[in-house]
């Protein structure tokens, strides 16, 4: 029987994530979609020498921005080695749940954005605008740990994206970006640039609250007039230490594995998982890019000027 999931082709690749912490982290957040943890090695870290021949054939291919995620991406000891080479190549952007910064490492992150024609930005992941809000997902004192960072951030001239779940009724965002704007105001971040993203309800998202629907699938039909740009696999890949795969959400799945280079990349896929409901929904769910994740009239459009 022919499946009714649709096939996707990558139109163009002018995005290149890599998962540079694995699936290691130094939180154990109880709403993490590939399930990151200290003890969870199911993807390694990259070593330098592992990331460089994927950023020379990225820069061949034109590949315009780049994105380092994990696990936590400031556990792995080679990224700042790892930035200061892709920020002679193209712009570059970090999420981090902001808990190990130090002045220093904040310093030399300074150091080398001043250095670069590109910019390099900083995503926070928080999930609440109080301990009692965040720390229950995000685990004991880590409002107080993220909220430090954010400030260290701030003295050192970066202007972070916050991202948080919405872990909350659609209804509530009025109230729950006025009690994050407040937070943030008070350590110096009067106009916060703030992202809110739906919930994922994979990994361990789906034990907390619960998983999708046995409906929750993109047919064939659904994307008669939908625009496929809107999809993050239409224009970027992920590479882990284990190889290329086709997107963030889902480099944990082995079938998400497209090949050991970026020629393999181009690659279709079928939209055979649940979590690509999300993506289909909201669009542009991991990038900086606007999308409906993003509520517009909220986020500040204040950004760091040009190097």
């Amino acid at each position: 029987m022919a499946s009714d999931h649709p096939i996707l082709q990558l139109d163009h690749l002018d995005t290149l994530w890599f998962q540079i912490a694995g699936t290691l982290c130094n939180l154990r957040c109880n709403h993490c979609f590939i399930s990151c943890s200290p003890e969870n090695r199911a993807l390694s870290m990259m070593t330098f020498d592992q990331f460089l021949p994927h950023l020379q054939e990225a820069a061949q291919l034109g590949v315009k921005e780049f994105y380092f995620t994990g696990g936590e991406p400031f556990a792995n000891s080679d990224l700042l080695k790892i930035l200061e080479a892709t920020l002679q190549v193209g712009p570059a952007t970090v999420l981090t749940n902001a808990t190990l910064f130090s002045s220093q490492l904040v310093k030399e992150l300074a150091c080398m954005r001043d250095a670069s024609i590109y910019s390099l930005e900083l995503r926070v992941s928080m999930d609440g605008f109080s301990a009692e809000t965040n720390d229950p997902i995000r685990g004991p004192g880590t409002f107080k740990r993220i909220m430090r960072g954010i400030k260290l951030l701030l003295d050192g001239g970066f202007l972070p994206i916050i991202t948080a779940m919405r872990s909350w009724p659609i209804e509530q965002d009025e109230a729950q970006l006025a009690g994050f704007k407040t937070s943030l105001a008070e350590i110096g971040y009067r106009f916060p640039r703030i992202k809110l993203l739906p919930a994922l309800k994979i990994g361990q998202e789906a034990r907390r609250d619960h998983g999708y629907s046995e409906h929750d699938y993109i047919t064939k039909s659904m994307m008669v007039g939908y625009d496929s740009n809107q999809l993050i696999c239409s224009s970027s890949r992920i590479v882990s230490a284990r190889g290329v795969h086709v997107c963030p959400i889902l480099v944990d799945q082995p079938d998400s594995l497209l090949g050991q280079r970026l020629s393999s990349a181009k690659q279709s896929f079928e939209l055979r998982y649940q979590a690509c409901m999300t993506c289909y929904q909201y669009g542009a769910l991991c990038s900086n890019a606007s999308s409906a994740a993003v509520n517009l009239e909220r986020m500040t459009l204040s950004r760091p000027g040009p190097r």
